[in-house]
């Protein structure tokens, strides 16, 4: 784990970071519970996911100077009804190499101006409840707990709560 913040920057991904997304995120759903995908995802479908992904919903990276992917962040529908369409489902993944170096901070604030700026109201946050770094991660954003899914998930032969976090854009400052 590193300490330091690498000098990062974000921008949009594209199919060619399918492989190193993929990494990061096939670690989570084999290892840790940051995902309730139970399955690997193939570089065919990780491919896919980000061709599919478009305007507001476009898929974001972070990536370092030499245009290695550190995390990536996506915003998506929040609900399929018609009255949720203001509010969206913010998913954020860091390489384990660069957890807590500042790195999903950066890409959870773009991701909140990515939302802003195409007209959301609400971003919502789904997160595993035991997972401090991550519940830290959005209130430092602020988001605010809004409630907990008590046993909604199973995976690793554990039930698993989930903390439904909620940050209303028009309340923070400089977004």
């Amino acid at each position: 784990m590193s300490n330091t913040i690498p000098a990062a920057t974000i921008r949009r991904a594209v199919v060619s970071d399918a492989s190193s997304i993929l990494e990061i995120y096939n670690h989570e759903v084999q290892f840790e519970t940051s995902t309730f995908d139970l399955v690997p995802r193939t570089l065919t479908a990780q491919q896919d996911w980000i061709s599919a992904r478009s305007g507001a919903f476009s898929a974001i990276v972070a990536v370092d100077t030499h245009d290695t992917v550190l995390g990536f962040g996506a915003l998506s529908e929040y609900r399929d009804r018609a009255a949720y369409k203001t509010s969206v489902e913010n998913s954020v993944y860091v390489s384990r190499n660069h957890a807590r170096s500042g790195i999903g901070k950066l890409i959870l604030t773009n991701l909140l101006h990515q939302a802003a700026d195409s007209g959301f109201h609400a971003v919502m946050a789904r997160i595993e409840a035991s997972s401090q770094a991550s519940r830290g991660l959005h209130a430092s954003c602020g988001f605010t707990l809004v409630g907990i899914e008590r046993e909604i998930g199973r995976k690793f032969g554990r039930w698993l709560d989930v903390a439904i976090m909620q940050c209303l854009l028009h309340e923070q400052p400089g977004i």
